[in-house]
């Protein structure tokens, strides 16, 4: 079960320590990940591909109201947790409340660190943690012809369907 993957972060970092140990790799991605889209679906594919383990942290409700705004986000962080681990190449997720996932990198100290292709290595905001945790950086996934903000507003164009009558109705 997707369940099964959902962790905390201190108990995820210290499960991961005999893989770690063993010399398995890691990839840490991270994002909104509200309504998941292709875009993201491509993004994870991509960074699976890069270590033998990938976990993917999901910024809280709270973290993804102070970035993207008022309305965001539209599926609750513990749902939108839930859809990543359904994702086979998704092996962990944890939900993480800060801005930035400068923690998370401390925490688990990830051999790379993969972001989508709206970045570059250079403007990556946690590139400095990383490389002094020894990790590095890579860029995975499309380019960037995908955004959740796009559908949002897509579909917030469209009216709610009228209610199916019952048979208590006229």
């Amino acid at each position: 079960m997707s369940r099964e993957k959902l962790r905390e972060l201190d108990e995820l970092a210290s499960e991961l320590a005999p893989a770690r140990a063993s010399g398995r790799s890691l990839a840490l991605a991270n994002g909104a990940f509200d309504l998941l889209h292709v875009g993201h679906v491509r993004y994870l594919l991509a960074a699976a591909e890069l270590a033998d383990i990938l976990v993917v942290a999901v910024n809280s409700d709270a973290s993804v109201a102070r970035l993207k705004g008022r309305g965001r986000p539209v599926v609750p962080a513990q749902e939108r947790a839930e859809i990543l681990a359904a994702l086979g190449c998704v092996d962990h997720v944890i939900v993480f409340d800060d801005d930035d996932v400068r923690t998370v990198v401390r925490a688990l100290r990830p051999d790379v660190h993969v972001k989508g292709t709206d970045y570059t290595v250079e403007t990556v905001p946690e590139r400095d943690e990383v490389e002094a945790c020894g990790g590095r950086v890579a860029i995975a996934g499309d380019p960037k012809a995908h955004a959740s903000s796009e559908l949002i507003h897509k579909l917030g164009g469209l009216s709610r369907p009228a209610a199916e009558p019952t048979s208590g109705d006229p």
